[in-house]
């Protein structure tokens, strides 16, 4: 599998022989023109995700779409657009137990666990609700709102970014500036007030926080129904014994603010990350709606370090997930990913124009901001401003748990200058001990 994805190239490439050599020898350009003799018909994108689902092997792969056909392989297919991808699904083995005897016999389908295919180095791209869910801690709704109330939606957006800012932050001594601008959004006039002169974020205030739009505003509610809609088929499907996680909110989600991001072309993106928890609160759920260009949404599970590895080792055990966000499409980030995941978006060489964005492309954060965790509640460092609410991502020995440091960081400030560390933190009238 590892030449597989390193397309490493044999010396000689002849079909006839390779049924008999080792599939990792060759590269993914013979594996594909060995599978498009087969069948011509069928596109490379579909060749392509059936190799994937089976490793490399050609002959697993040329097996289950022998399998998965409905009609002759010459029949021709339509064609596969740009930006979408079978399901990994369609390409599992689906084993078969026969139930009863003599003529009464029948025949169940057992599906089949899909095998996370993401490595150390490599990138697994997912376009399929279902693939998104199972391997990931987000749930998508693809043409999420009527067309004209995302066009509208994205207009009213296009026309506010045009005046967006980048966000300047305190990170380790220096000043860094946001890759793409910005904006933040709530429901009235003192909430503008309060998130100017009382919210930090990583040791700044927001200078540019506004008034909620008409449109955001009117949209608000279907988020809000959809998120609460898929949480909880979050937690009867993927959490265990369906319940909620420990120390995830036992209300309903209120989203009461939205940041709006803007990239501009396809040069402007952000690096991995995890999102602010400090006035959200733990086991944070987001909901994410994409308008105009669509990009690629990238996820890697951060992997914990024994206390005797290098402090340089990549941590990227698992590779990354790329997950396709078209326009008019809602990601949900689901209680188990800022804690234990991280996302970003990746800057590309090309984007494909969108009819009314252009070369931009409109994130709508819906977030729901904890009355418990208003600033009042939290903890100030000996410099007076607010402390920062962070998860111990990288160490086995405390991994998981919650700690309050200062929100202006050097190195040795984080390291050593931790408030505090538990279990969860110490926090009046809490609702999630």
């Amino acid at each position: 599998m590892d030449a597989f994805l390193r397309g490493t190239k044999r010396k000689s490439a002849s079909v006839t022989q390779a049924s008999a050599r080792d599939d990792d020898e060759d590269s993914t350009e013979v594996k594909l023109a060995m599978l498009a003799s087969l069948y011509p018909n069928i596109s490379q994108e579909i060749l392509l995700d059936a190799l994937l689902a089976k490793d490399g092997s050609v002959d697993q792969a040329a097996s289950s779409l022998h399998d998965g056909q409905m009609e002759s392989p010459k029949k021709p297919r339509a064609a596969v657009t740009v930006g979408s991808q079978t399901s990994l699904r369609l390409f599992a083995s689906n084993p078969t137990v026969i139930e009863g005897t003599g003529v009464a016999k029948k025949t169940k389908l057992l599906s089949k666990k899909t095998k996370l295919l993401s490595k150390k180095g490599t990138t697994l791209y997912l376009y399929d609700p279902e693939d998104i869910a199972e391997h990931t801690p987000c749930s998508i709704i693809h043409n999420f709102l009527p067309q004209e109330e995302a066009n509208d939606l994205l207009r009213e957006m296009l026309e506010e970014s045009k005046s967006f800012e980048r966000a300047t932050f305190k990170l380790f001594d220096n000043i860094v500036q946001s890759p793409h601008t910005s904006s933040f959004y709530v429901a009235t006039d003192a909430e503008v007030n309060t998130q100017k002169h009382e919210y930090f974020y990583y040791g700044g205030a927001l200078e540019d926080v506004r008034r909620i739009t008409p449109q955001l505003l009117r949209v608000r509610p279907k988020v809000q129904e959809a998120v609460n809609r898929e949480i909880q088929t979050r937690i009867k499907t993927r959490y265990p014994d369906g319940k909620k996680l420990k120390y995830q909110c036992p209300d309903e989600w209120t989203p009461n603010a939205a940041f709006v991001n803007c990239y501009n072309g396809p040069h402007e993106s952000v690096g991995y990350h995890s999102d602010h928890l400090t006035y959200l609160g733990p086991r944070a759920v987001i909901g994410s709606l994409s308008l105009g260009v669509a990009r690629e949404f990238r996820v890697r599970r951060v992997v914990p370090k024994d206390a005797d590895n290098s402090p340089t080792e990549d941590g990227d055990a698992q590779g990354q997930i790329s997950i396709h966000l078209p326009h008019n499409s809602l990601l949900i980030m689901h209680a188990d990913m800022q804690e234990e995941w991280k996302h970003s978006i990746a800057p590309v060489q090309a984007i494909d124009p969108h009819p009314v964005a252009g070369n931009r492309r409109i994130n709508v954060t819906y977030r729901d901001y904890k009355p418990n965790f208003h600033p009042k509640f939290t903890p100030s460092c000996k410099c007076s401003l607010p402390a920062v609410l962070r998860t111990v991502q990288r160490k086995k020995d405390n991994w998981g748990k919650y700690f309050w440091s200062k929100s202006r960081l050097s190195f040795d400030s984080l390291v050593n200058n931790s408030l505090a560390l538990s279990d969860l933190f110490i926090l009046r009238n809490t609702k999630y001990m």
